[in-house]
């Protein structure tokens, strides 16, 4: 059990290590992780470590989603509702019929229920192999909210196509119409359980006393009761989790404190990262184990049957979107759509942001060793092979591949009416505005007594005085101002953190209120570097 442990501990330094560096080299991590875990898979440190599918299931799954569900933007999500659903439904279906006859007529002896089977294992896209990809360049905010919004529901579609698969191939019976009941059943009980337990969570948050801590602790827990009340009953466990965490995304402001929100983020953010970082490293620690498995010259013939499946895969997925272009440009004629001409640069970046990831294994994984009894379940292994040369042909060919391939067509953002640049400006003199309007009607009297509410007064005029000045100036010569002010203001806060440093040797100053002050230096030089980010 010790040693377990310390080779897990050492797992995530080598995670850490290869994080920072796919930073220089400017690669997403994803898919360093996955070469980093390849390469130490034929060595013999972590020979005690595996994937386990259902602890990928159960214990990484939940909160990948559902922090995926709280960080998706409810605006977009039904602003490109059409597209993103046909993505999440259609074409996976679509994609998992293409595969199902592809590979039945490819391998020998392979039946149409293996096939749709192995579809279903591979049909869905791994979202965070693209957005972060898609972090590294600028890509406009329609394509990153289609990707983002089909990672949420694909994944669940995917996975009832192949339970579906399994359960044909187990019993040797498939009926249409049961099936197609039945994932509507799946698919429906799974949003409303996911719903209920969300509503419950939300009375807890809203109603009883709790404190940040418990509040927290209280979003930790919450994915994991929505997909095993949902798990449980037989029904889709993730789309339990999606709608449950849209749900208690859009309640954020009403049922936690300000504390737990700043608090949440940082708690999530790092606890998605180890999880994320854990997955793609163990991908590639598998290749060993499965390797193994295959029967003994068929390793070669294996690795033939994965890159055609992979570049047959590629291939639908862009049939597929270009066939949603189609299709949304002849509804604009009947209906009212998000994009009437969505082009053709925006579907060949989302046809090559497929890559496959942890949900693939996982399921692939999860295949039963045996039918009944001692009878094996027929290409198991093959199944496996194939699975995992998917995920790493489409990781490191299109990862490696799509920025060069978006800053070639440097895309354009058709749907913002206004600049990020001119949103910034605008929403901090809306604000201003506010504030001023506020203390001078409802709190003048206090203002002219209290100099505390004059100065605070006074420095919202000389805000809204710059906010209008900043509008008549060119935007070019805007940034370069402002990026100076940026870079002046962080060596201001640099100079005030030395302060506090010195003032906390000192025995007249209570550590906690110096601990105070520097957190909020922090946030401060938070605020600022992000806006240096965006440029």
């Amino acid at each position: 059990m010790e040693n377990i442990f310390a080779e897990y501990v050492f797992l995530i330094m080598i995670i850490l290590l290869l994080v920072m560096l796919a930073g220089k080299m400017k690669i997403a991590y994803p898919i360093v992780l996955v070469l980093g875990g390849l390469a130490l898979s034929f060595t013999s440190w972590f020979s005690g470590i595996s994937i386990n599918p259902a602890s990928v299931f159960f214990i990484f799954l939940p909160p990948l989603l559902y922090e995926a569900a709280w960080q998706t933007s409810w605006k977009d999500l039904w602003k490109w509702r059409r597209v993103i659903t046909s993505f999440a439904f259609p074409i996976v279906i679509i994609t998992s019929t293409v595969i199902a006859f592809i590979s039945a007529w490819l391998i020998p002896g392979f039946t149409l229920a293996l096939g749709f089977l192995l579809g279903g294992i591979i049909s869905p896209p791994d979202a965070v192999s693209a957005t972060t990809i898609m972090r590294q360049v600028k890509v406009p905010r329609s394509l990153q909210s289609i990707i983002e919004g089909e990672s949420l529901l694909n994944d669940a579609s995917s996975l009832i196509v192949f339970r579906f698969a399994l359960i044909t191939v187990v019993t040797g019976q498939f009926h249409m119409g049961e099936a197609a009941v039945n994932f509507v059943l799946v698919i429906t009980m799974g949003i409303l359980i996911g719903l209920a337990v969300g509503f419950l969570f939300y009375c807890i948050h809203r109603w009883l006393p709790t404190t940040s801590s418990i509040e927290i602790v209280l979003t930790l827990v919450t994915p994991y009761c929505m997909y095993y009340v949902a798990e449980y009953f037989h029904f889709s466990g993730v789309l339990a989790v999606v709608s449950g965490g849209l749900l208690l995304s859009g309640k954020r402001r009403i049922m936690l404190s300000y504390r737990s929100r700043i608090e949440g983020v940082n708690v999530w953010t790092n606890l998605v990262f180890v999880l994320n970082g854990l997955v793609f490293f163990l991908i590639g620690l598998e290749l060993p184990t499965i390797t193994r498995q295959l029967e003994d010259g068929g390793l070669v013939t294996a690795i033939g049957y994965g890159l055609a499946i992979s570049v047959i895969i590629i291939l639908t997925r862009f049939a597929c979107t270009f066939g949603a272009a189609g299709f949304t440009m002849l509804a604009s004629r009947f209906i009212t759509v998000a994009d009437a001409r969505p082009g053709w640069k925006g579907p060949v970046i989302i046809g090559w942001a497929g890559m496959r990831g942890v949900v693939s294994l996982a399921a692939a994984l999860s295949i039963p060793i045996y039918l009944t009894g001692s009878e094996a379940f027929p290409f198991r292994n093959l199944i496996l092979f194939i699975t995992f040369v998917v995920i790493l042909f489409t990781l490191v060919v299109q990862g490696l591949t799509l920025p060069w391939l978006i800053r070639k067509l440097n895309p354009e953002d058709r749907y913002r009416k206004i600049t990020a640049e001119e949103q910034d400006l605008l929403i901090q003199k809306k604000m201003s505005w506010a504030a001023l309007q506020l203390l001078e009607t409802d709190h003048g009297e206090k203002a002219a007594q209290n100099h505390y509410l004059r100065n605070l007064t006074d420095r919202l005029k000389l805000d809204l005085r710059f906010f209008r000045s900043e509008e008549e100036n060119v935007m070019e010569e805007r940034t370069a101002v402002v990026n100076d002010f940026r870079h002046t203001y962080l060596l201001l806060l640099e100079a005030q953190r030395q302060l506090l440093y010195k003032m906390n040797h000192k025995d007249e100053f209570d550590e906690e209120l110096i601990r105070k002050y520097l957190l909020l230096v922090d946030i401060e030089e938070l605020k600022v570097r992000e806006k240096l980010h965006e440029q």
